[in-house]
């Protein structure tokens, strides 16, 4: 029997389940595991091959007569906010977002119960119990953390932390070459400040102030009203088979 060390990536293939963004189309996927002392180099070389993180598994889509989903990163210094999106950023202007250890807490466990609830009823990750939240925040051999968004008090401009209950998370990979946006949720009762869209133009100022050139957003979906608002982030570079190409 052939036996392989720890740190050698081998690559596995899904079998075919229908596909969660497309309707009538079947999903595949190729993904490895993320462990052992080379995982965080792995997992800088994946990501920039459009693959995704969750927990300690890369994963990429390798469907066999579709190839909708692409992998895209925001080019940072070169991005310039539109009239909507400046408008967002002053509606949350009132929240501060604090780098947490990627540490579970019942208070985010609640918050994420009720974003599910309200927004992906009927998703696959609606099941997920509160070991299961605990896994995908703190199963990680990569530099990862959390981004906890609360809202600014008396002393925030002191000690730059909020006060109160969280509003938003995001879990967030540090790259050599950008941040990488793993998975983010927010408190559905303040969906007109449209959190989702303020995260990602927070991460993309985190991203300029780190000297970082990209934020990685996952996946774009040509087809999918899901996936729409992440070709709104411009300019962009898209994963094609020859490679990054840029669209501004």
């Amino acid at each position: 029997m052939t036996s392989h060390p720890r740190d050698t990536p081998q690559f596995y293939l899904t079998s075919p389940s229908p596909c969660p963004y497309l309707p009538g189309q079947e999903e595949r996927k190729v993904f490895t595991h993320l462990v052992g002392r080379r995982a965080r180099d792995l997992n800088e070389i994946l990501t920039q091959g459009g693959f995704r993180r969750s927990q300690t598994i890369a994963y990429r889509p390798a469907c066999e007569s579709c190839r909708a989903c692409i992998s895209v990163r925001v080019v940072v210094a070169d991005f310039i906010a539109s009239a909507s999106q400046r408008r967002i950023l002053q509606r949350n202007a009132d929240l501060v977002g604090n780098p947490e250890p990627n540490r579970p807490g019942s208070e985010q466990y609640a918050l994420f119960r009720r974003y599910l609830d309200a927004r992906h009823g009927d998703g696959g990750m609606v099941d997920m119990t509160v070991l299961d939240y605990a896994m995908m925040i703190e199963d990680s051999h990569v530099d990862t953390h959390l981004v906890a968004y609360r809202r600014r008090g008396p002393d925030t401009a002191i000690n730059g932390r909020g006060t109160g209950p969280t509003v938003a998370l995001c879990l967030t990979d540090v790259l050599s070459d950008g941040l990488s946006m793993v998975y983010s949720f927010y408190d559905p009762i303040e969906a007109q400040r449209s959190l989702g869209t303020y995260m990602i133009l927070d991460h993309i100022r985190r991203a300029a102030s780190l000297g970082l050139p990209y934020l990685y957003l996952g996946y774009w979906v040509d087809g999918s009203r899901k996936m729409d608002y992440k070709a709104r982030f411009r300019p962009q570079e898209r994963l094609m088979g020859t490679g990054w190409q840029r669209v501004e």
